[in-house]
């Protein structure tokens, strides 16, 4: 048996086509270009306006192939939660949106298996570092307040 080849893309959420880079990339595979598309689209869709990163394994020799797709970003979820173009260009003056801690909490969750954090409570104070750099409050504060808060106990209950 041949191994596999990998291609690994960013593509947009369910918006993946035959151009550049797919068709480039898996062309020279021999693989049916249109039905790796579809299942691509397929399973990303939940993520339409997000960058994904997706990975697809192909045998050479039988021309079957896998899909895999990686959690975007944090900064693409939280974008996406916000329902904003993008975060803001001056973070410390200009707000790009606000988040409920519970919105912030599901962010967290989404993106916990590729976090180094042991929990949803440190994942969470990992995706709040994401919200400083995007110029993003919770529930109307900092994100390093809402840290602090975290460290200090307050939002317990949510975490249990």
């Amino acid at each position: 048996m041949a191994d596999k080849k990998v291609v690994e893309l960013i593509v947009s959420g369910g918006q993946a086509n035959a151009g550049p880079p797919l068709g480039p990339a898996l062309g020279p595979l021999g693989v049916n270009i249109v039905a790796v598309v579809n299942k691509i689209n397929e399973i990303t869709k939940d993520y339409a306006g997000m960058k994904v990163p997706v990975k697809v394994s192909v045998d050479p020799e039988d021309k079957t192939f896998d899909v895999t797709v990686g959690t975007p970003t944090a900064s693409a979820l939280l974008v996406a939660e916000l329902k904003i173009e993008k975060g803001s260009g001056t973070p410390n003056t200009v707000k790009a949106g606000d988040l409920t801690m519970e919105q912030l909490i599901k962010i967290a969750k989404i993106k916990a298996p590729q976090l180094l954090a042991p929990d949803t409570k440190n994942a969470t104070k990992e995706v709040l570092g994401t919200c400083v750099s995007l110029g993003v409050t919770v529930d109307g504060k900092d994100p390093r307040e809402v840290q602090k808060e975290i460290d200090d106990g307050i939002y317990e209950s949510l975490f249990e």
